[in-house]
């Protein structure tokens, strides 16, 4: 090899090594695989597409933190079972406590919003006065929502399904006497199938935060998205997000 070659020789060696480097290590960026979250939130709350309230909020506490994320529509029992497995990364949104029964579960601690747990019924006559106030009745419920399935253990009868469309339409049809739901959720459900006479009760059964919970494997993330909704709360995002995903819905007015 002639000197004048050995300079050439030698960067073209370089960069052949540097573009194995690349391949071999990619960037974070590149390698970085979106987290898989779970839903089982019906309209407006999460939508296919991830154009509902609580998908919009948890995807920006996400992308503030770097963090790509894949959205997920499931069961509300599916959805807590593949979470606390770690078949997904985690799941949105839930009352708090949850991880005394999926130990696998870490909750963030800064809610994304709160949950209005509302009876629906279609008799005009139905006046109800918390929890208690369901026990002489045939409740309807989904299956998966524990805060419902806790407070309905004591009623005349139960029918659970899985989700809420099986619900309104028992309601609907008489088999059962009351159902219970997130306001906005009924709300939406009840008008978006044109079901006539279904009124909400009020006051709501309960109010309650509901939060993101990880698999245990990304507890470092917590306090990341704690912080990121707290921020997101200070300047007004979440707000904004929420008029969003009722954009359209024409409740907005309805909820206190």
């Amino acid at each position: 090899m002639s000197r004048a070659e050995s300079p050439c020789r030698r960067r073209s060696m370089l960069a052949a090594m540097l573009l194995c480097l690349c391949l071999a290590f990619p960037s974070r960026a590149q390698a970085a695989e979106p987290l898989r979250l779970n839903s089982a939130d019906p309209a407006p709350l999460s939508r296919p597409g991830g154009t509902g309230i609580n998908d919009r909020i948890v995807a920006e506490a996400y992308r503030r933190n770097g963090l790509p994320v894949r959205l997920v529509r499931l069961t509300a029992e599916r959805a807590l079972l593949n979470a606390n497995e770690g078949i997904d990364d985690g799941i949105y949104v839930r009352i708090a406590g949850l991880e005394r029964v999926y130990p696998n579960l870490v909750m963030v601690p800064e809610p994304v919003g709160e949950f209005l747990f509302t009876a629906f019924t279609k008799d005009p006559a139905m006046r109800v006065n918390g929890w208690d106030g369901l026990k002489p009745y045939h409740v309807g419920l989904v299956t998966g929502w524990k805060i419902v399935e806790a407070h309905t253990a004591g009623v005349r009868a139960r029918t659970s399904v899985k989700n809420e469309e099986s619900l309104f339409a028992l309601l609907d049809k008489g088999r059962v006497e009351v159902v219970v739901l997130d306001l906005l959720t009924g709300l939406e459900a009840a008008r978006s199938r044109g079901y006539q006479g279904v009124r909400a009760l009020s006051p709501p059964l309960e109010r309650r935060n509901m939060h993101i919970y990880l698999n245990k494997r990304h507890a470092d993330l917590v306090p990341k998205l704690a912080a990121a909704l707290r921020e997101m709360k200070r300047d007004g995002t979440i707000e904004r997000l929420t008029r969003a995903g009722l954009a359209g819905v024409g409740i907005a007015q309805e909820a206190p």
